[in-house]
């Protein structure tokens, strides 16, 4: 573990906006340096940009650590960094080109899975273990009436997909081996979908999942936003209202986030540029079952959304217009930063990174200008 790395990100976000006393993260890991960040001496916090080379849009993003991070997104490209983000290589699948590749899901520098949407055919998983020279199609989606939005896993071995409701119920894709095979689960014990309702494929965080079971499922577009949680990897699903507004098409719950079973964040708004998006974010302390406002929320639509380890209490939101921060676990959140991001992520090692349109990628870091 990098010492200098492990507690400097979290550290920094509570000492640079001067976070009361009761939210700041009681045993941040980490040498020195993290003590004199938290007592506000940085001169500021922000994303710097890691330039890719390309005009992609990047919604799905899966950060590894400070070093190693994969992003993809249009034109069925893939980019992956080994590097902090000082080069970028292209390591796009074959035949991936004209999708949309909206999630990605990395274990390591290696292994990675990669997911395209679209109805039928153009829903497709590929996965590789040499770190994107080679890639090999695990799952085309034979059913045209399927739309799949995103991917979550467990562990290297088991994960899941959603599509849309088919058959007016939400489709569970799983896998037992790391992606190389999938199947689809019965949908006996999925709730009905409220008319008009599905998943938003807008960050690669419309499906998240925490511990060994655990997995959430964000919906918008039908009378209610609404956060289905199972906690038998995709066998049994419970719905409950979110706090988000809906009602409309482009409404609802964009993006989840939970730093354990119990502890969940949820924003989203309404995406289309210019419209208003009241109580853009709601918290979970019950795994999902209930939800609140945020008490002063992210002001405008978010899409991604993403926790700081170890803290319990800082977290990020990320949208077209800007970066909010939350010091109190969600309940309240602030301005960090004003350039586009679509998906955020933080890792293991306190370092977060965000990723979204024109190849933005950006990590943050102590003294970055945006």
């Amino acid at each position: 573990m990098r010492l200098l790395a492990v507690g400097m990100c979290a550290a920094a976000l509570v000492g640079v906006l001067a976070a009361p006393a009761q939210a700041r993260p009681s045993a941040l890991p980490g040498p020195g340096p993290a003590a004199d960040l938290a007592s506000g001496s940085v001169a500021g916090l922000g994303w710097a940009l890691k330039p890719t080379g390309t005009d992609a849009r990047f919604r799905g993003l899966a950060a590894v650590d400070r070093s190693t991070a994969w992003v993809s997104g249009s034109h069925g490209t893939v980019l992956r960094t080994v590097d902090g983000g000082r080069s970028w290589g292209d390591v796009s699948p074959p035949g991936a080109a004209g999708l949309e590749l909206r999630d990605i899901e990395a274990f390591d520098a290696r292994r990675a899975l990669a997911l395209s949407i679209g109805e039928g055919p153009d829903s497709r998983v590929w996965r590789t273990e040499d770190g994107g020279a080679s890639w090999t199609e695990t799952f085309r989606n034979p059913d045209p009436r399927a739309f799949y939005d995103c991917m979550t896993f467990f562990d290297p071995a088991h994960g899941l997909a959603v599509s849309d409701p088919v058959d007016g119920k939400f489709r569970i894709l799983s896998t037992a081996d790391g992606g190389r095979s999938w199947r689809v689960l019965p949908n006996a014990g999925m709730p009905d979908a409220l008319p008009g309702e599905a998943g938003f494929a807008a960050s690669g965080q419309c499906l998240v999942s925490a511990g060994r079971n655990d997995v959430w499922l964000a919906t918008g577009g039908g009378a209610n936003a609404r956060v289905l949680h199972s906690a038998d990897r995709g066998l049994t699903w419970s719905a409950a209202d979110s706090t988000v507004p809906a009602g409309d098409p482009a409404k609802g719950v964009f993006g989840l986030a939970f730093r354990d079973r119990g502890h969940g964040l949820a924003v989203g708004g309404d995406y289309r540029t210019g419209e208003a998006s009241p109580r853009a974010g709601a918290v979970s302390a019950d795994a999902g079952r209930t939800w609140r406002p945020a008490g002063a929320p992210p002001p405008a639509y978010r899409s991604g959304v993403a926790w700081v380890p170890y803290t319990g209490v800082v977290a990020l939101a990320v949208g077209p217009t800007g970066t909010d921060l939350t010091l109190d676990a969600g309940r309240n959140w602030r301005p960090l930063a004003t350039g586009s991001f679509d998906t955020v992520a933080c890792t293991a090692d306190l370092t977060c990174w965000a990723a979204g349109e024109k190849g933005r990628v950006a990590r943050l870091e102590v003294g970055a200008g945006e």
